[in-house]
């Protein structure tokens, strides 16, 4: 009996050991430019000796590593390998890459295509047009809160209301504390505005001169897929180019990238592999 204690315990203690190092893991893949020790510590919870022994474990394992400039912490070269494996396998990558790169050819601007991922979204991929001067408020890997940006705020106007006002309770503090001029209140506001015009406007409100315009992407069963996105400096997205440009050719994609969504849809419904879907 004392044995097999021992052993429960053991195996509890190194289930918690994983379950920290992977949220360490999910907070520097949050943060595009890296993360410091003290930020790590302080949206942890942990401790900090507790911080670097799992650190120094991911980094040992090619899951995380520090930058030279800055010493900040951030992916390393396995996580990447692993990211573009999991991106690779993912429905929604693997059916809608050939779209994201021809919105972004016929735009000249950045395509991004995003999932949801709980209270965050995801960029899953992201391909640049010819246009020189560029944007890089999200890139491939990035997390935000849901409703952070134009394909995270159309993805966010998607939800059913009550789950919306769920999703702002839970990121409030988060809101609050990293992005003040994005409050829950004024989120409920731009859901409004986004449904009413049918496609969701980010006017530089994460970062100046970064704008963006995204519409979400559902199953045929209504079902939120992700969002089709499109980034560019404030120039490019004024009238009436925004209008008459750019927003038919996201609708022209996304309508496209639904159409492959039914298809793949309708296979499944025959099939013994079950569908994966984002949540």
């Amino acid at each position: 009996m004392e044995h097999k204690a021992l052993i429960t315990e053991s195996t509890t203690a190194g289930a918690q050991s994983v379950d920290r190092a992977l949220g360490l893991l999910s907070l520097i893949a949050r943060q595009a430019e890296g993360s410091s020790l003290a930020d790590l510590t302080r949206h942890s919870g942990l401790n900090k000796p507790t911080v670097r022994r799992l650190l120094l474990a991911l980094i040992n394992a090619g899951m995380v590593e520090q930058s030279p400039a800055n010493h900040h912490y951030q992916l390393g070269p396995e996580a990447y390998l692993l990211g573009h494996r999991a991106s690779e396998q993912h429905n929604l990558t693997r059916l809608a890459t050939c779209n994201v790169a021809r919105l972004a050819q016929r735009t000249e601007d950045a395509a991004c295509l995003s999932i949801r991922r709980g209270h965050f979204s995801l960029c899953l991929y992201r391909e640049d047009g010819v246009y020189p001067i560029r944007t890089h408020a999200l890139v491939q890997g990035a997390y935000h809160p849901l409703g952070v940006g134009a394909g995270s705020l159309a993805m966010l106007a998607a939800l059913p209301d009550a789950e919306i006002t769920h999703v702002l309770d839970a990121q409030r503090p988060l809101l609050e504390q990293q992005y003040p001029q994005l409050a829950p209140e004024h989120m409920v506001n731009l859901v409004n505005e986004t449904r009413l015009q049918g496609y969701a406007v980010n006017p530089g409100l994460v970062f100046a001169d970064s704008w963006g315009i995204g519409i979400a992407l559902r199953w045929p069963d209504g079902v939120l897929a992700g969002s089709l996105s499109l980034a560019a400096i404030e120039s490019r997205m004024q009238e009436p180019r925004r209008s008459q440009t750019l927003v038919p050719r996201l609708k022209e994609e996304a309508l496209a990238i639904e159409h492959l969504l039914a298809a793949e849809f309708t296979r499944h419904q025959t099939s013994p592999t079950p569908l994966a879907r984002s949540k």
